[in-house]
């Protein structure tokens, strides 16, 4: 172990890692990661791989031996550390530092949500939170996890009996905890696969496996069993709302409709007729399902096909004036943003040439490897191609209880735009 490491240790209890120049210099500008290539040529003997346990907390300190922070350590990921702490009077290992971590959490969300959406919202979003690798979406008495660092696996007995507590002295009634840990993420940190309810909270629940919830007053069965991430996407509430609001007499194609969330809210908000696109059969399965919770003065027409295929079939003449695309992360890793690209033009050109002078386009990516800056000038090369002028409406991220920390950039990743062609 080097001296920096030991003396740390003496201090602190917990092994250390001294830092590159590089990895010093992304830690004090704010971000909470150090990678495996940032440690110093020094900073990771074999005797502090041993000393360190996957998951345990460890120290890092930077180049003139300086304590820069304290963090969970992760033997195989290329995230070797993830702060969790950068000031050196913190107890990370103590249960009251996690109390308060989760009270700030629970604070926040309800200064930034109105009453009725904190039934229905995320709880914990990973480091927007300072819980690294941790996710808790709350729907109605159901609280639904997914643990994708080895440190946050550790500690989650603790975390869940605590988020309950605190949800419970407030007030609010929680049934059960369910883990959807089916994600293969969790293996680059040596962790399992796997998903049921979490023994310690669930006593008394009802394992159906489904919950009905309610958003901006369109009811949605949610299936945290099974369904897609947590079961919900949770962070297009507002985009949704502004959908809504706009949809008033129109005729709306909605693309990509998944379960139904963006048709069901535009027909909510008055729309003349809505045509909802999916090439899954089993989406639009529990859409129409959805549907039949509601009682809209207009029926939603759901279609199975592939939108690639079906924009381009629409013509000039096309029977829509406001045209939404909320299409999967095309884009999962940086290698293929290329293509991604080529994609996210490829409907929203098809998209612009459909819709009549006047109409409307909502256009969104989720995927954080696509940046503000080459989302907006993909809509700009699209625009050109397709002959038209944009008129921007409203740019939107995702709703605030999925908090953006400016020097992380990996907690913003929603685009949303709201688009008038002229």
């Amino acid at each position: 172990m080097t001296v920096t490491a030991m003396n740390e240790k003496q201090s602190s209890g917990r092994p250390g890692f001294k830092l590159s120049a590089k990895g010093q210099r992304s830690l004090t500008a704010g971000h909470p990661w150090v990678y495996a290539e940032e440690l110093s040529p020094a900073g990771e003997t074999d005797l502090d791989r041993a000393e360190a346990d996957n998951g345990g907390l460890v120290d890092v300190t930077g180049t003139r031996g300086q304590y820069l922070g304290s963090g969970f350590y992760s033997a195989r990921s290329k995230i070797r550390v993830r702060l969790v702490s950068r000031n050196a009077n913190d107890q990370p290992e103590s249960p009251a530092f996690w109390r308060r971590r989760l009270q700030y959490a629970w604070q926040y969300r309800k200064a930034v949500l109105r009453p009725d959406d904190l039934l229905c919202c995320r709880l914990i979003f990973g480091e927007a939170d300072q819980f690294p690798g941790l996710t808790v979406d709350r729907y109605n008495d159901i609280l639904v996890t997914q643990t994708l660092s080895a440190g946050m696996e550790r500690l989650k007995p603790l975390i869940f009996e605590q988020l309950c507590d605190v949800l419970r002295q407030d007030g609010q009634t929680i049934n059960a905890v369910y883990e959807r840990n089916d994600v293969a993420l969790r293996e680059k940190e040596g962790l399992a696969q796997y998903k049921g309810f979490w023994t310690e909270t669930g006593a008394g629940a009802v394992a159906s496996g489904t919950t009905i919830i309610s958003e901006n007053g369109v009811r949605f069965e949610v299936d945290y069993a099974e369904g897609q991430k947590t079961g919900y996407f949770l962070d297009q509430k507002k985009t949704r709302q502004a959908v809504a609001e706009l949809a008033a007499s129109r005729r709306v194609l909605d693309c990509f409709t998944h379960t139904g969330s963006f048709a069901l809210n535009a027909a909510r908000g008055g729309a003349l007729s809505v045509t909802a696109v999916d090439c899954s059969a089993l989406a639009l399965q529990q859409a129409a399902a959805n549907e039949a919770l509601n009682n809209f003065a207009i029926k939603v027409d759901w279609v199975e096909a592939d939108v690639f295929d079906f924009l381009p079939q629409l013509g000039r003449r096309a029977p829509y004036d406001f045209v939404i695309l909320d299409p999967p992360a095309f884009a999962k890793s940086r290698r293929v943003l290329t293509q991604a690209l080529k994609g996210y033009k490829e409907i929203n050109y098809r998209a612009m040439k459909a819709l009549p002078r006047g109409g409307y386009l909502a256009t969104a990516s989720c995927s954080h490897f696509v940046s503000p800056e080459a989302f907006l000038a993909m809509l700009g090369e699209a625009a050109r191609d397709a002959a038209v002028e944009l008129r921007q409406i409203a740019y939107m991220q995702q709703a605030p209880d999925h908090p953006i920390l400016l020097n992380v950039p990996e907690t913003a990743y929603l685009k949303f735009y709201l688009f008038q062609v002229v």
